[in-house]
């Protein structure tokens, strides 16, 4: 299909479909399971390169709760580029099915995927960016404090894929936007470019601010939200020691939340290591909305889904 969306970015989606994508899925989620079926005779292949619970969970539910079928292939099916090439692999999957999720190890497959393909693609996971989180999370933040606009998300640890996507997503739809990560694990300049560039608040209120910081404690002042994911992410195990050492300090506990604004709310978008980036506990601490943030995978992904293919 020649007018085909693919999903491998955050900023695949303008400021205005971001909003209109929260909103649907807070309608979706709302609903009864299978009273709306906009992928009715859709079939959808879930390709996959790294192990998944809740990814493949929720858009294996999502899929099927919209009317459509899915097919699965785990990493020793799949051979991207190894097997075969991405090239082939997207055309002969175009003849088969009407959409592709791919969580893969390069984004670069993800690219080859949405070149070579003729269905839309869906990014869900890569080294560079991981937008379907960013979506769910988005829609965790608006349903917990009842807005986006003006609220302040705090990000604590490295700048990785996550981090990436949720820079480029929060402002806009309105949110300011702090990491804090040690030298030589920040975002990149031009990550902050383009997340300063998209940024909008639909209450005409100042322009959402982006700031790369050095400590947890600056970042976390004033903070709605106090965000962290792992210190080591998947394809970085060889680097495990050396960010252990590199990330002391960056653990995320009630003493760091106490620093934050009344009221705000501590994510994390799973798996969690307990001891590193997030002491035991936080998970069920009063101020998480961790496990109802894993949740709203689905309903998120639902609505993009809808979006693109329905």
């Amino acid at each position: 299909m020649s007018d085909k969306r693919d999903f491998l970015s955050i900023t695949d989606i303008s400021a205005d479909e971001t909003r209109r994508l929260i909103d649907r899925a807070i309608e979706m989620k709302a609903a009864p399971p299978g009273s709306v079926l906009p992928l009715a005779g859709k079939r959808i292949v879930l390709l996959f390169e790294k192990p998944s619970l809740r990814t493949r969970v929720s858009f294996q539910i999502g899929i099927a709760e919209l009317g459509g079928y899915s097919l699965y292939m785990s990493p020793e099916e799949v051979g991207l580029g190894r097997r075969e090439p991405v090239s082939d692999v997207a055309r002969v999957l175009s003849g088969y099915v009407d959409g592709v999720i791919a969580r893969v190890n390069s984004h670069d497959s993800l690219a080859g995927l949405a070149k070579y393909g003729s269905v839309p693609v869906i990014n869900a996971l890569s080294d560079v960016e991981h937008p379907c989180q960013t979506m769910a999370d988005l829609l965790t933040i608006a349903e917990t404090h009842g807005k986006t606009d003006g609220v302040n998300v705090a990000y604590i640890g490295d700048g990785n894929n996550v981090a990436r996507s949720l820079c480029l997503g929060a402002p806009a739809v309105g949110m300011n936007f702090s990491i804090a990560a040690p030298h030589g694990y920040q975002l990149e300049e031009s990550v902050f470019d383009a997340a300063s560039a998209r940024g909008v608040r639909a209450d005409h209120g100042p322009r959402p601010t982006v700031h790369p910081l050095v400590r947890p404690e600056d970042a976390v002042v004033d903070a709605n939200v106090v965000y962290t994911d792992v210190w080591t992410s998947m394809g970085d195990e060889a680097e495990t020691e050396q960010r252990l050492a590199a990330f002391q300090g960056y653990t995320v506990d009630d003493a760091l939340m106490k620093k934050a604004a009344p009221g705000a709310c501590f994510m994390h978008d799973m798996p969690a290591h307990y001891g590193e980036e997030v002491a035991p506990g936080m998970l069920e601490h009063p101020q998480s909305v961790a496990y109802r943030q894993a949740h709203n995978r689905l309903h998120a992904q639902k609505a993009v889904l809808e979006f693109l293919l329905g």
